[in-house]
């Protein structure tokens, strides 16, 4: 679903979190204060690589962060098995508070990267993959 208010929508996850501007700052290196002028509405919305950054702090999944802003405007839009596990892979790489053996240097299969996420399910009790 597309917010009307995407600032306010930023705001309402941060407020239920119970972080400060500061605090999101520290966890997803987005400055606090582009973070404020967004929620504010002084700014526009902000592009998928801010996103994807914020998506593990505010602990929602990139994708909703994406459909709430635009990016992904089609329900119907579907992902390879691929994109969805590098999606995935990702949104657990970002996951400040998930670091324990997730910091892997070099190529991986899809199939590893399947293997990590599934981990990161167990662990979190958040369904990443469909």
């Amino acid at each position: 679903m597309i917010v009307e208010n995407f600032g306010e929508y930023l705001r309402t996850l941060r407020n239920e979190k119970k972080l400060s501007l500061r605090e999101v700052e520290k966890l997803s290196g987005v400055s606090s204060s582009y973070l404020g002028l967004i929620e504010r509405g002084q700014r526009p919305i902000p592009g998928a690589d801010v996103l994807k950054k914020l998506a593990p702090v505010y602990d929602v999944p990139v994708r909703d962060l994406l459909t709430a802003a635009g990016y992904l405007k089609d329900e119907k839009y579907s992902l390879s098995e691929e994109e969805e596990v590098e999606m995935a892979y990702r949104y657990v790489m970002n996951d400040p508070r998930y670091k324990s053996g997730t910091r892997i240097t070099g190529g991986l299969t899809t199939e590893v990267k399947r293997f990590i996420v599934e981990m990161y399910e167990k662990a979190t009790g958040k369904k990443l993959l469909p």
